[in-house]
């Protein structure tokens, strides 16, 4: 430890002893560097805070969505800095008087983007901000022209949000009626084109669609007449073989005086045999139970019938009551088996005939399926822009007329009064102990450099030999005095310094009462 405190008052005393030379060397530091300082102009900053509500109660009562409004706020945050808005701020400000020119008007619109921030903060805030300075201005003005500035990129920021949607709006919609009026007529031109076709190959067979689905329907309904063709026919022919078996007249019965009918046999067979061709026409089998019956009575009165044509019970003959009815059923399904049989003929021939012109004009399917494929892929299109015209009309009617987008200063541009460049104080504390810093390294990099041992231990370290003893200084009164005196200017050095330091901090403080 006593080593350590040895260590540090040899390099204080070192620094001391080239004392003169650390002052000069601080002065000059300090001096260049608050030269320095003093050459960078004040910059000054005017800070607003916008807050963009973008909420609408139509929106939310109907479902219209206004669109992306936060495309439409970076949108206007992008337009904002644009050369046109740029020279609307120079022309409102103070700029104006140094814009005689072009060029001149195209170096302060340069100047103003590069002094303006546009930041984005939560809750759909944003900071406009403006740092203004040098340009041969007072700081006065140039606290002012940042403010100015500031104020009109607010002003625009809000009537951005209003008439660039509208203009946007307009174009959009003017664009869009432009296609939909080109696309109709291509839609008319593609559906004339489908009807001029389909009336030279599509009258070929029944049903709507291409064709290879009018195709497929035709087989389909052909597959249908065919089975329905079958059914007709079995059932033509059941009802034939019952017509064999059914006798055409029959006896017709003689009246005695008391007037009951004499042969009533053959009347209750004919009365059976009736029932027997409703219950046929009813799709009843021979086995059902009252088919059995009939035919069981018919069973037993047969031999009666027989005696009673064998006695001569019977005056002539009448027509069949079973038998006419059949007649009628049998002409009915004659006819029905006919209707099947032309249908599908005719539907055979339509084939027939598709398949020959298929043949002879291979190319006829994929002219269709190339128009149909145009048509559809027209349609669509059509039906999209004709939705998204009337989407964005709503949406531009949303956002104009209910303020769908809202923007609300909440602070207003701010009137600096405090340059926000350089910080000027802390530049300056900054320097003066950079300078004393500089001064005392040089002092004691000097000190290192000279070949003087401030004691006998560094004396016998260095030269290896044993040192007897020391000799202290012996100081006169007129050294005394003389050192006294330099000591006095030293201190005089170090002071004047400080006061120059202090002086320059008074300097920048009522340089900003003057512009307050």
């Amino acid at each position: 430890m006593n080593g350590l405190y040895d260590e540090v008052k040899i390099a204080l005393h070192a620094v001391w002893r080239q004392r003169w030379l650390a002052l000069a060397v601080a002065w000059g530091v300090a001096l260049l560097g608050w030269l320095i300082i003093a050459l960078i102009p004040n910059s000054y900053e005017s800070v607003a805070r916008v807050q963009v509500q973008n909420q609408s109660m139509l929106t939310d009562a109907v479902g219209i969505s206004a669109g992306d409004q936060q495309g439409d706020i970076d949108r206007v945050r992008s337009a904002l800095l644009s050369v046109t808005n740029l020279q609307k701020v120079v022309l409102a400000t103070d700029l104006m008087d140094t814009a005689g020119t072009d060029a001149a008007m195209a170096e302060n619109i340069g100047m103003v983007r590069q002094a303006v921030t546009v930041k984005a903060l939560p809750d759909n805030l944003f900071e406009i901000s403006a740092r203004i300075g040098g340009g041969g201005r007072s700081d006065a003005s140039n606290a002012r022209l940042a403010r100015q500035v500031v104020q009109q990129l607010v002003e625009i920021f809000a009537s951005e949000n209003v008439a660039g949607s509208q203009a946007e709006a307009g174009a959009t919609l003017t664009f869009l009626n432009q296609e939909l009026a080109r696309r109709a007529q291509q839609l008319s031109e593609a559906e004339q084109k489908r009807v001029a076709f389909q009336q030279k190959y599509m009258g070929l067979l029944p049903g709507v669609g291409s064709f290879e689905q009018r195709a497929e329907q035709a087989r389909v309904e052909l597959n249908q007449i065919d089975s329905e063709l079958i059914a007709a026919r079995s059932a033509l022919s059941a009802m034939s073989g019952q017509m064999a078996g059914t006798p055409a007249t029959i006896a017709a019965p003689n009246y005695g005086g008391s007037g009951v009918p004499i042969g009533g046999a053959r009347g209750r067979i004919a009365a059976l045999e009736a029932q027997l061709s409703d219950a046929a026409a009813r799709g009843w089998t021979d086995q059902h139970p009252d088919v059995i019956a009939a035919r069981a009575q018919i069973a037993r009165l047969r031999p009666d019938a027989a005696r009673e044509a064998a006695g001569g019970g019977g005056a002539g003959s009448m027509p069949n009551p079973a038998y006419a009815s059949l007649r009628s059923m049998q002409a009915d399904r004659q006819a029905t088996v006919s209707a099947l049989a032309s249908r599908r003929a005719q539907l055979q021939a339509d084939m027939a005939a598709f398949t020959s012109k298929q043949a002879s004009e291979p190319g006829v399917a994929a002219e269709q399926d190339r128009l149909n494929r145009g048509y559809d892929v027209l349609k669509a299109q059509y039906d999209k822009l004709l939705q998204d015209r009337e989407q964005i009309q709503l949406r531009s009617d949303v956002s104009t007329k209910t303020d769908a987008v809202r923007v609300q200063v909440m602070d207003p541009p701010s009137a600096p009064q405090v340059p926000a460049a350089p910080k000027r104080p802390l530049l300056l504390i900054g320097i003066l102990i950079v300078a004393l810093g500089a001064g005392i390294g040089v002092a004691f990099a000097k000190g290192q450099l000279t070949s003087t041992y401030p004691t006998a231990a560094k004396l016998a370290a260095a030269t290896g030999l044993p040192v007897l003893g020391a000799v202290s200084e012996v100081v006169t009164p007129a050294q005394a005095v003389l050192r006294r005196k330099y000591l006095m200017r030293f201190a005089g050095g170090v002071g004047g310094l400080f006061a120059c330091f202090l002086l320059l901090m008074a300097i920048e403080f009522i340089q900003r009462g003057m512009v307050a």
